[in-house]
Parts: structure tokens; C-alpha cells; sequence
């Protein structure tokens, strides 16, 4: 059984223009400058209008919204319109799976790829449901994703018949 889900968070969009601005106002420094203090302020305002305006529209626009995927073998996490970063999970690697009715962005320092101590890390594109996979190694791992319940149901399902058949063979 295949289950795909995905989540959005359109705010992020707010911040893209952002960071697009930062990057007109950096070719507007460029091309049409009137400065009188000289090329190195210009110089160093310019490049830092750039560089925050793409670090600000990619690193927003990456989670813009996450497509997950439950199949027979893996869970599959793919961020942003271009599907990076992306993470695999293959099913056989998981002990338990939970459903985790609220998860905030707050709990986890912000939106995006993240890492906590003794949280493990997740993908945190909104705040709400979310799945909860707790790895045979002791590592957690957690993404927001809408019909969170589904997919661990499915997972779950997966475990079941993977350790019954298990049993059965031997």
C-alpha cells in the first residue's frame, strides 16, 4: 500500500518576498548607486543585500511545503518545489511509529530541517499533526504532514505484518 500526505505553510511565502526584496534592493544598489563615500561601503552593501535576500528566498522557499510518501519499503520526506533536502527511512529500521497531534515549530527552534537533543530531528514546515518514528538505533524522527493518523496507521500495519511474518518463518 502506497499513502502519500503533504503539508504547506503558506507564511513562508511572506518571507520569500523578503528575501526577493533584499535581492532587488541589491541590484538597485548595483546598478543605479549614488553613493559619495566610496566603491568599498557600496561594495559591502551590495554583496550583503545579495547574499542575505538568497539565503533568506531559498532557505524559506525549501519549506514552502513537505511531500511525504509511506510504500511497502520506506518513508520518504521530500521539502520544497525542487524535493531537497530529502530523507529515507526505510520501514525495517522502525520500532515504533506515533502520532503526534501537535507538533510546533516553537518546540523545535523555528521551521525547516532541525535537531534537538533528545528530540532527534524532524522536518517542521507547519505547526500541527505530525508522525513520530522511533528508530531500531534510538534515533527519533518527526515531520508535520496533514492526515499524520493515516500514515502511522499504515506504518504501523507494516510493522505488524513484517513481525508476524517473522514469527511465522522461524
Amino acid at each position: 500500500m502506497i499513502w502519500t500526505g503533504r503539508a504547506t505553510n503558506r507564511a513562508q511565502w511572506l518571507l520569500a518576498a523578503v528575501g526577493a526584496g533584499c535581492l532587488a534592493l541589491g541590484v538597485k544598489l548595483a546598478v543605479d548607486s549614488t553613493w559619495t563615500s566610496g566603491v568599498a561601503p557600496l561594495l559591502m552593501s551590495v554583496v550583503g543585500c545579495l547574499a542575505a535576500g538568497l539565503l533568506i528566498l531559498f532557505g524559506t522557499l525549501a519549506f514552502v511545503h513537505v511531500a511525504v510518501k509511506v510504500d511497502n519499503d520506506a518513508l520518504e520526506v521530500r521539502c520544497g518545489h525542487m524535493g531537497l533536502p530529502r530523507r529515507r527511512i526505510p520501514l525495517a529500521h522502525v520500532v515504533r511509529a506515533e502520532f503526534a497531534p501537535q507538533v510546533t515549530p516553537r518546540h523545535w527552534g523555528g521551521w525547516g530541517y532541525r535537531w534537538r537533543p533528545g528530540k532527534g530531528m524532524a522536518v517542521i514546515v507547519r505547526r500541527g499533526e505530525g508522525v513520530v518514528l522511533r528508530l531500531g538505533d534510538g534515533r527519533i524522527f518527526t515531520v508535520t504532514v496533514d492526515d499524520a493518523e493515516t500514515a502511522v496507521r499504515i506504518i504501523r500495519a507494516h510493522l505488524h505484518a513484517a513481525a508476524t511474518g517473522r514469527t511465522a518463518g522461524g
